[in-house]
């Protein structure tokens, strides 16, 4: 059993490696389950569901703002907008053909991280905010295929965190600005009317659950390495 086990673990290795997808350090049952150390999302009637009413009228207003289009433009899940929010505080381009190491680490991590999400997703399927309302959000084509994906905690919100928590390894020169947009980007999802305030509240516990549990990884420690020295040399050329 441990031989074949061995063999499926190398033939993923190489499949992800040929296909160029991402290899996550951790499955998700092997990932934090947010459904042991999180409270459910809150209720109605409850003082956090008025806080998370309140949080979703103050987004409704935020968007016919510049921070509303910002918020328009973070409803993209993809390592391409996570490089464009943190490439000028690195100042950087972070990409897969000029930060090879960076964004192989981002991805790979951020994979894992959101395995953590699974267990309370899949179990509350809460309704998010737009539906409860039924209010248009500032993406509508993404309003029907999140109908059928739970509210809490918030996936975007713990792609977001999770990426600014590992950048502060690798620049933490500037952590706090990495940590600015890190948060920024789980505030859009308020904004943009796909979360409640407790959705992306619970999401940074969540990430930062999963960036400790990365640091069990040899091979997320290995990848880190790799991606700060790759960051320093690109420093170097940049001050040339």
């Amino acid at each position: 059993m441990k031989r074949l086990l061995l063999i499926s673990l190398f033939g993923l290795s190489v499949l992800c490696m040929t296909a160029g997808t991402p290899c996550p350090y951790f499955t998700s049952p092997e990932m934090p389950n947010a459904l042991h150390y999180l409270p459910g999302p809150p209720r109605s009637g409850e003082m956090r569901y008025a806080y998370d009413t309140a949080q979703y009228n103050w987004g409704k207003k935020m968007r016919p703002t510049p921070r509303g289009e910002k918020a328009r433009l973070d409803a993209e899940y993809s390592i391409h907008r996570i490089a464009a929010i943190f490439s000028p505080v690195l100042g950087i381009q972070i990409s897969e053909e000029n930060t090879p190491q960076i964004w192989k680490l981002l991805t790979d991590a951020t994979e894992s991280a959101h395995f953590a999400c699974d267990s309370a997703k899949n179990t509350y399927m809460r309704k998010r905010p737009y539906m409860v309302f039924h209010e248009p959000t500032l993406v509508p084509a993404d309003e029907e295929p999140l109908s059928h994906n739970g509210s809490y905690p918030s996936g975007h919100t713990t792609l977001g965190w999770t990426s600014a928590l590992i950048l502060c390894e690798i620049d933490p020169a500037d952590q706090d600005a990495l940590l600015k947009e890190g948060f920024e980007y789980g505030q859009s999802r308020v904004i943009a009317g796909f979360h409640w305030q407790s959705d992306v509240d619970a999401a940074r516990v969540v990430a930062s659950a999963a960036f400790a549990r990365l640091h069990t990884s040899k091979a997320y420690l290995k990848q880190l390495k790799k991606a700060q020295k790759e960051f320093g040399r690109k420093q170097k050329k940049v001050r040339k």
